[in-house]
């Protein structure tokens, strides 16, 4: 009886050392990722690559190919599609919302939850572009771009982190 008793109170240790070791991982894993998000962020050098198109008329878009908005010190590097209704382009259809172009009003800065808003504007020969981004300390992340000429359109997807 009493080694069974034994044996249970060693059975209930060993159970629950191991959870708070598990535990005790994932919040450790969790904290490096913020860490290693933030760091990401304030190299003023990362990318975000795009996996939904979010258009104010009509249905979300699932994206397949590969789409992104890159930051780099002080241009922006859009590769982005673009669904919605535009009211002034250029003929042809022009670029949209793919293109290189200095960035301006950059602004960063975070909320209680850690969560960075960047805000900034670039400009291009066809429309002046007005970027809204969140990046949530997990790494996923939200784009809003608001532009003259066409409909705002929205994005989700997730911060690159470099190796």
């Amino acid at each position: 009886m009493k080694r069974s008793i034994r044996l249970f109170v060693l059975f209930l240790l060993l159970v629950t050392g191991t959870q708070w070791s598990i535990a005790q991982s994932k919040e450790e894993k969790r904290a490096k990722k913020e860490q290693t998000v933030k760091r990401e962020i304030e190299s003023k050098g990362y990318c975000i690559e795009v996996n939904t198109a979010l258009p104010r008329r009509g249905l979300n878009v699932q994206l397949t190919s590969s789409y992104s908005l890159e930051i780099k010190n002080d241009s922006a590097s859009s590769w982005l599609p673009y669904y919605g209704r535009a009211y002034s382009i250029p003929y042809g259809g022009g670029d949209g919302l793919t293109f290189k172009a200095p960035i301006e009003n950059y602004k960063l800065t975070y909320n209680k939850k850690g969560t960075a808003k960047i805000e900034f504007t670039a400009r291009t020969k066809e429309d002046v572009f007005k970027f809204y981004i969140s990046i949530f300390t997990s790494g996923l992340s939200s784009i809003s771009v608001d532009m003259q000429n066409r409909d705002s359109i929205d994005f989700s997807g997730e911060l690159k982190i470099k190796k």
